[in-house]
């Protein structure tokens, strides 16, 4: 299941718990792309300490959104990402530097302000 949290509107705040479905990511991807028509960019803050699983459509679909997303890098400057100590987290430094434009960093349970906060301060502005 992936849960929106409260966020400043050019934030997209969720947490993964449990196993993820395609109903899921095409509930994600529709907000993301409600808050991309209010704002020219987007952060994200993702909450993945009660992640499980994610099923084989569920994995496709948010694999086919995403690579539709990658000419639109710009436009998702920052993600934080909650996440304890563990391989997880060293999955997500490993892949930080790799993707062009948009800043990673990791944050555990006891920073999700913090993380927020973060996620929250784009350059510049949400709208430019």
């Amino acid at each position: 299941m992936i849960t929106i949290l409260p966020a400043p509107d050019h934030v997209l705040a969720i947490a993964l718990s449990g196993t993820i479905e395609p109903a899921d990511i095409e509930r994600v991807a529709a907000d993301v792309e409600d808050r991309l028509s209010r704002h020219e960019k987007v952060a994200i803050l993702a909450d993945i300490t009660a992640f499980d699983d994610m099923t084989f459509a569920a994995a496709w679909k948010d694999a086919r959104y995403s690579f539709g997303k990658l000419w639109e890098l710009r436009r998702f400057p920052k993600e934080a990402i909650i996440v304890e100590k563990g391989w997880l987290d060293r999955v997500a430094r490993l892949f930080a530097p790799v993707v062009p434009f948009v800043e990673i960093r990791t944050f555990p349970p006891a920073e999700r302000e913090a993380a927020l906060a973060w996620a929250a301060d784009i350059e510049g502005g949400p709208d430019t």
